[in-house]
């Protein structure tokens, strides 16, 4: 991993987002800085979070950060349209490459939350990203999140658990926050040592089973 010098705190003490320049250097070092294509813990977890996802196909999907687009390539399954972005130029041309021959998917670069996409989603995937966040572009992509959502729409969060010197924040209070930022309930939940996985929707839980008449 590359050596970076990472923002200090902003005006409130708090510490602000990392900056585009922070991914750049790390993917002009290594291609795929997080070995998502080889590392069998990224293949779990990728597999993980396709089946904590309650309906079967979606709408519209958006996926902010989505790094070379592996957790894209598996997603574009699941949705008649989806979008994908990542702030860094290396990343998108690696995911837009993969992705080349699936005309419903669309990679852009764009840095989020300030850069926003219009529309509509009824999947948004928040994968490995909040905690590159300060609190303040926190509580942005938090309101984003709930203008573009979808009635029955999901948010789904998975981050890692374990402390990274540089990053803002730790994974858990990422998820801390954009529950009580958002007011969206937690509908599912994958919870161990290295990852958590929630999935929050505006609506009280609704049982899988329960939707297909399985039970009353």
């Amino acid at each position: 991993m590359a050596v970076v010098t990472v923002p200090g705190p902003g005006r409130t003490g708090e510490p602000t987002s990392l900056p585009a320049a922070y991914f750049d250097r790390l993917y002009a070092s290594d291609p795929d800085p997080w070995r998502f294509a080889e590392r069998w813990y990224e293949r779990r977890k990728r597999d993980i979070t396709l089946a904590c996802l309650p309906h079967e196909r979606y709408a519209a999907g958006f996926e902010p950060g989505c790094s070379v687009g592996l957790l894209t390539e598996a997603l574009a399954e699941r949705c008649d349209t989806l979008l994908s972005t990542d702030v860094a130029a290396a990343a998108v041309s690696a995911a837009r490459r993969r992705v080349a021959h699936l005309g419903h998917v669309r990679v852009e670069q764009r840095a989020v939350p300030g850069e926003w996409p219009e529309g509509a989603f009824d999947l948004v995937l928040v994968s490995e990203v909040g905690y590159y966040l300060g609190p303040d572009d926190l509580g942005l992509l938090a309101q984003r999140v709930v203008t573009s959502l979808t009635t029955g729409g999901v948010l789904v969060l998975c981050h890692w658990r374990h402390p990274v010197d540089d990053y803002p924040i730790v994974g858990d209070e990422v998820h801390e926050r954009m529950r009580a930022l958002t007011g969206l309930h937690c509908v599912a939940r994958h919870d161990e040592e290295d990852f958590l996985l929630e999935v929050l929707a505006g609506g009280p839980p609704e049982s899988v089973a329960r939707r297909e008449g399985l039970v009353q």
